[in-house]
C-alpha cells in the first residue's frame, strides 16, 4: 500500500470512530502548497453533517491522528484543510518496502484473453493496425503485471470477398509474379493487387454508368465483382484451383506480417483463422434456428431480430448460404471459450465497430451462452494524419513498415544532430536508433487515452524533450551512467537519514507504481502507465538537478540517492516494458 492510501485508510477509520460516519470518504492529497505538511486532508464534506466549522473539525481530526498514528508527527489546519507532517522513518520504511516488493505480483487466478491485430490478408499492415497492435499488446502486458494470466490472440481474416479481389486481380494482371520475383514483401504484393482490383472496378462501373445503368446497379453487375463473388462461392465449395491460389497468396501475406510483427515487437500465444471458424458459426446459426432464437426470411437468409432491445434486424447468413463477419465472430467466440479456461475476452477493435460488437454480444446472450457477460470491446479512436483519413483500397495508407523505417531514420538523424550517441560503436548506435525510433512511435501512440482519436505526428513524437519516449529513455540512460560510474551496490541505509522535499516527492511517486498498474488494468488504458512514467521522470530530474550525489562526503547520503535512482530506473524500465518499449543504457 502506498503512503497516501495508508493515510487515507487511517483517516477513514478515525472519522468512523470519532463521528460514527461510514459513508463519507475524506479526500487525501499530496501537499503541493507552501504550508507545512506532506499531505492534506479535505474536511469540508463533514462541515454540513456535523454542523461544525472546518477548523474545529480539522483540529479534532489532527489531534486524534497524531495521538493514534505513530508516523504522523504534527498537523496544521488552514482554512478547512488539515495538513499532516509524516515522520522521516515512515518515508524510509515505505521506500524500503517499495524497493523489496518491486517484483512481487499477487496472482489473480483468472485468465483473460486479449485479441488484437486481426488483419485482412488482402493488404499489408498500416498505421491503424499499429495503434491496434500496440494497444492490445500493452493491455496484455499490463494485465499480466497486475496478476492475471493472459492469452494473446488474433483472428486472421483470411477469407471472404476482400481476399478474392486480390486473387482475381493477380490472376488477371499478375503474370505469375511472386514476392521473390518482385523483391517485395508478400503482404505488399498482395495489397498491390487489391488496389489494382479497385482501379479496374471503377473503370468497369464508369463504363456501365455511361451505358445508362445507375451507379449502385453498376457496382453490383460489374464483371469483376461478379467474378469475385463466384470465386468466393467456389472457395466455400472447395474448388481445388481456387483453394490452391488462396493458400499460396495467404502464405505470402503471413510471411510479410511476421516480419512486421517482429520489428514492432508484438507477439501472440494463439492464432485463429476465419476460414476455420466460419463453419462453426454456421452450425451455431442452425442451432439458433432450431431454438427459435433466429429466423429465416423467404429468400433463405437468416437473421437475428434485435428490435426488442432497441436495435434492428441483423443478417447472419446470406440467401446463397455464405457467411458474413458476424457469422464468423459467433463461431470464433464459442471456440475460444470451449478450448480455453478463460474468464474474460477483450476485443481490441476500433470504435467504428462499436455497433458490431454490441450486436455480437447480444446475440450470444440470446443464444444462451452465459460467458457472453464476460465479453468486452476495447473500443479505440482512429489514428488520423494531417492530410486526413487513410483508404486502403485506393492505396493511400501509411504503411506500417514504411512508418517504422521512417521512425528509425528520424531517430538516427536527430541523434546525430544532437551528438547523443557519438561515444557508441556502430552496432550500438544502430541498436539505439532502432530502440529510440520505435520507442518514440509506441509512446506517442499509447500516451493518448484509447477512447480518443489521435493525430499522429512523427516529428513531434521523436523529440528528446517533453512527453516523449526518447525523453524517458534518455533519463533511464542517464541513471544507468550514474550507477555505473558509482559502481553501485545496494547497502543498508541509516534510519537517521533526513529525507528532503525532493526525495519525499520521489518516494511517493515510486510508491504509486503498483496502484497505477492496477488502475491501468482495470481501465484497459496504457495511457495511465505512459503518463505516470513521464511524471516520474520529471520528478526524478528535479531531484537530480537539486541534489548532488557522488560528491557527497556522507556515504549514507550517497547510498540513499543511488538507491532511489536505482529504483527509479527499475520503475522506468518496467513501465516502458508494459508499453512494449525497450530501454537504452547509454545515450
Amino acid at each position: 500500500m502506498n503512503i497516501k492510501d495508508s493515510i487515507q485508510q487511517k483517516v477513514s477509520e478515525i472519522v468512523n470512530n470519532l463521528y460514527q460516519v461510514q459513508d463519507i470518504k475524506l479526500e487525501v492529497q499530496q501537499n503541493k502548497t507552501d504550508f507545512e505538511g506532506d499531505f492534506t486532508v479535505v474536511v469540508f464534506p463533514l462541515v454540513k453533517l456535523l454542523k461544525k466549522s472546518p477548523d474545529a473539525i480539522g483540529l479534532e481530526l489532527g489531534n486524534e491522528l497524531t495521538n493514534e498514528v505513530d508516523y504522523i508527527d504534527s498537523f496544521l489546519t488552514v482554512k478547512g484543510f488539515l495538513n499532516l507532517k509524516v515522520n522521516n522513518t515512515f518515508f524510509l520504511d515505505n521506500f524500503e518496502n517499495t524497493y523489496s516488493d518491486f517484483d512481487n505480483v499477487e496472482a489473480k487466478n483468472q485468465t483473460v484473453m486479449v485479441e488484437y491485430s486481426s488483419p485482412n490478408t488482402n493488404k499489408p499492415l498500416h498505421l491503424g493496425h499499429i495503434r491496434n497492435n500496440l494497444l492490445g499488446f500493452s493491455v496484455a502486458q499490463i494485465l499480466e503485471a497486475d496478476g492475471y494470466d493472459v492469452i494473446k490472440t488474433q483472428i486472421i481474416n483470411d477469407r471472404g470477398v476482400h481476399i478474392c479481389k486480390s486473387m482475381w486481380a493477380w490472376e488477371k494482371f499478375g503474370n505469375n509474379t511472386t514476392p521473390e520475383s518482385e523483391n517485395l514483401k508478400g503482404d505488399k504484393l498482395v495489397g498491390n493487387f487489391y488496389v489494382e482490383f479497385d482501379k479496374n472496378l471503377k473503370s468497369e462501373v464508369a463504363k456501365l454508368i455511361a451505358e445508362g445503368i445507375d451507379e449502385e446497379t453498376a457496382k453490383r453487375q460489374a464483371p469483376s465483382m461478379l467474378a469475385v463473388q463466384q470465386m468466393l462461392l467456389d472457395w466455400e465449395n472447395g474448388v481445388e484451383e481456387v483453394r490452391d491460389l488462396w493458400t499460396k497468396m495467404n502464405s505470402w501475406v503471413y510471411a510479410g506480417f511476421n516480419e512486421t510483427y517482429q520489428r514492432l515487437g508484438v507477439a501472440f500465444d494463439q492464432v485463429q483463422y476465419e476460414s476455420n471458424t466460419y463453419i462453426l458459426g454456421k452450425d451455431i446459426i442452425q442451432e439458433g434456428l432450431r431454438n427459435g432464437v433466429l429466423f429465416k426470411k423467404e429468400d433463405g437468409s437468416v437473421w437475428a431480430d434485435l428490435t426488442d432491445e432497441g436495435l434492428d434486424q441483423k443478417l447472419l447468413l446470406r440467401s446463397d448460404g455464405t457467411s458474413v463477419y458476424m457469422t464468423q465472430d459467433l463461431g470464433t467466440a464459442v471456440e475460444r471459450f470451449k478450448d480455453n479456461d478463460i474468464q474474460k475476452l477483450i476485443y481490441t477493435v476500433g470504435n467504428e465497430q462499436d455497433y458490431h460488437f454490441q450486436v455480437l454480444f447480444l446475440i450470444l446472450k440470446k443464444l444462451g451462452y452465459s460467458w457472453a457477460e464476460q465479453l468486452f470491446h476495447l473500443s479505440y479512436g482512429m489514428v488520423e494524419l494531417p492530410n486526413g483519413k487513410m483508404k486502403s483500397r485506393e492505396g493511400t495508407v501509411v504503411d506500417a513498415d514504411d512508418l517504422m523505417q521512417e521512425m528509425y531514420l528520424t531517430a538516427k538523424e536527430k541523434s546525430q544532430e544532437l551528438g547523443k550517441l557519438e561515444h557508441l560503436n556502430e552496432q550500438e548506435k544502430e541498436e539505439s536508433y532502432e530502440k529510440v525510433g520505435i520507442g518514440a512511435l509506441k509512446y506517442f501512440m499509447l500516451k493518448v487515452d484509447p477512447k480518443k482519436k489521435m493525430l499522429f505526428n512523427p516529428e513531434e513524437s521523436i523529440d528528446f524533450n517533453g512527453n516523449t519516449g526518447p525523453f524517458i529513455q534518455y533519463t533511464y540512460a542517464r541513471i544507468q551512467s550514474l550507477l555505473s560510474k558509482a559502481n553501485y551496490q545496494k547497502a543498508e541505509i541509516s534510519k537517521a537519514y533526513e529525507i528532503n522535499a525532493n526525495e519525499k516527492d520521489l518516494i511517493m511517486t515510486l510508491s504509486n507504481f503498483k496502484e497505477v498498474i492496477s488502475k491501468s488494468a482495470e481501465q484497459l488504458s496504457p495511457a495511465l502507465v505512459a503518463n505516470y512514467v513521464y511524471d516520474l521522470v520529471k520528478v526524478y530530474n528535479s531531484f537530480y538537478q537539486n541534489n548532488p550525489i557522488l560528491n557527497q562526503e556522507d556515504k549514507n547520503i550517497v547510498q540513499f540517492r543511488l538507491q532511489i535512482s536505482d529504483l527509479t530506473a527499475k520503475t522506468i524500465k518496467k513501465s516502458l516494458s508494459l508499453l512494449g518499449i525497450g530501454v537504452v543504457n547509454r545515450m
